[in-house]
């Protein structure tokens, strides 16, 4: 037995670097397939994808002897608007240089800053000629005189804007020319946190650049970078040059349009945002079909339902979001929807983000009815809306700020004079007239000139009725309703 015993270790022993090399080659070869997967990416994408360049008229000014990755020292070629949507308002070490009067500098003359982007062949439309539509952002093109794109393959055009959306960053750029191979369109949908991405594009100018990476995240709201907004965000390298690029699937799919990075320290630092190839399509669709997109209007303003404001409306939970205020003779008005109502679905679809919200009601066409489901005094019931046209002076459904949770104020009764020298109604709640420095009242942003229309969901009309409300108050808080430049918002104040 003890022989045996022996035998089985020693047979062991022999076996075992045979099946760790075995392991190891597996490994080598499972990785061979992926960066071979990635070569086929870059085999399938690339000649569909476009170094943009453009020109634009601007004032001369002496070159830096540093120079800039864009051009001079004296202006970025996007303006440092564009320049902060990448690098924030820092960018260390890189000299900016403006020549002393009357020393390099030639007013009045004109030269070309020419600039550069990324895009990528969305469609083709041979009925009405040989046009062939690029993608790119808005911001890439916009305000520019003269437009080029160039392909893999050498071949450059002339393009024209045949669309742009600032609201969303896109824009649809057309040339004339047939034959020129299109993207495929993914299925943002089907994508999921962990996935692989592939970003393709011309950072800094370095044509049909590839980089790898993963999706960090999606439905990313509230950034400031667009007004609508529903980003991926990807640790895939986007630089500038990058904006207007595809970022794509293992699949070679397009899923998205690379559009900004953030950075603090002036380079890039993992954080890539993209904008989804669904909401790229439906707006691009528009562009080329009616040269404009038409959006949907609710006319109402929004904030998130916090866990003092849920509170504060005898709510279970935090699910939904808070309507502040809505705009007079506008659809939700004209359907019933209050300032209080927390709305807990949209179309069948729960609710929970302001920014997503906002992004579907503007995707409703005018004309159709939506339903919601809300709270309201603590019951949920079903309302019907019937969407209208957003136009410039409106916001599909207006996100308000959300205040801190503090307190320290003194207000007033609103009389007619007053009311005549703050421009607001007479008899409608009260004017706060001092705002004691670094108390709760400022921490939540009400300043002198605010008005409180309510306390505890009560119309206080009279400085002594808000008093009375706040005395009145359990636990030391009290939720206000401000008014701040005729925008309404609800506001918990607590004190000790």
């Amino acid at each position: 037995m003890l022989k045996y015993r022996i035998f089985i270790l020693l047979m062991l022993a022999l076996l075992m670097p045979v099946d760790l090399f075995a392991q190891q080659g597996n490994g080598v070869e499972s990785l061979r397939q992926t960066s071979k997967a990635f070569a086929e990416v870059a085999r399938k994408v690339s000649p569909s994808v476009v170094l943009i360049q453009v020109e634009r008229e601007s004032e001369a000014a002496q070159m830096s002897p540093f120079g800039v990755p864009f051009g001079d020292g004296q202006q970025w070629p996007f303006g440092d608007d564009l320049f902060k949507r990448f690098f924030g308002d820092r960018f260390p070490d890189m000299p900016r240089y403006n020549a002393p009067e009357g020393k390099g500098k030639q007013q009045g003359k004109q030269r070309s800053v020419v600039g550069q982007g990324s895009g990528f062949v969305f469609a083709a439309d041979n009925k009405h000629g040989n046009k062939t539509y690029i993608l790119t952002n808005n911001h890439v093109v916009e305000g520019n005189d003269k437009i080029s794109v160039k392909f893999l393959d050498g071949r450059e055009f002339e393009a024209k804007i045949k669309g742009t959306d600032p609201k969303s960053d896109i824009a649809v750029i057309e040339i004339e020319a047939s034959g020129l191979p299109a993207v495929q369109i993914g299925d943002y949908s089907q994508l999921e946190v962990g996935e692989w991405v592939v970003a393709i594009g011309n950072p800094f100018g370095l044509s049909h650049t590839l980089t790898v990476g993963v999706v960090s995240a999606k439905g990313r709201t509230s950034l400031g970078i667009n007004d609508y907004e529903d980003f991926i965000q990807t640790d895939a390298a986007i630089n500038p040059g990058n904006s207007g690029g595809p970022l794509v699937n293992l699949d070679g799919e397009v899923i998205g349009m690379n559009t900004a990075i953030f950075s603090r320290s002036g380079g890039y630092m993992g954080i890539g945002f993209a904008i989804p190839i669904n909401l790229v399509q439906r707006i691009a669709n528009q562009l080329i079909e009616k040269g404009e997109v038409v959006r949907g209007y609710l006319g109402i303003m929004i904030q998130p339902l916090t866990a003092d404001l849920a509170k504060s409306f005898d709510l279970k939970n935090e699910k939904g979001i808070l309507i502040a205020q809505v705009t007079k003779n506008s659809p939700a008005d004209k359907a019933g929807l209050k300032a209080g109502d927390v709305i807990v679905s949209f179309q069948g679809r729960p609710v929970s983000e302001t920014g997503d919200f906002r992004n579907q009601v503007a995707m409703e066409q005018p004309g159709s009815k939506v339903e919601f489901d809300i709270v309201r005094d603590g019951k949920q019931r079903s309302i019907t809306v019937k969407i209208d046209k957003l136009t410039d002076n409106k916001l599909a459904a207006e996100e308000s700020s959300q205040a801190s949770e503090k307190l320290g104020l003194k207000v007033q009764t609103i009389t007619a004079d007053l009311a005549k020298q703050l421009g607001i109604k007479a008899g409608k709640g009260v004017v706060v007239t001092e705002v004691a420095p670094g108390s709760v009242a400022t921490m939540a942003g009400i300043g002198r000139g605010s008005v409180i229309l309510e306390v505890n969901r009560k119309a206080v009309n009279t400085a002594a009725e808000f008093d009375h409300a706040v005395k009145s108050s359990a636990n030391n808080k009290v939720l206000l309703l401000v008014r701040d430049d005729d925008v309404s918002r609800y506001v918990v104040l607590s004190w000790r």
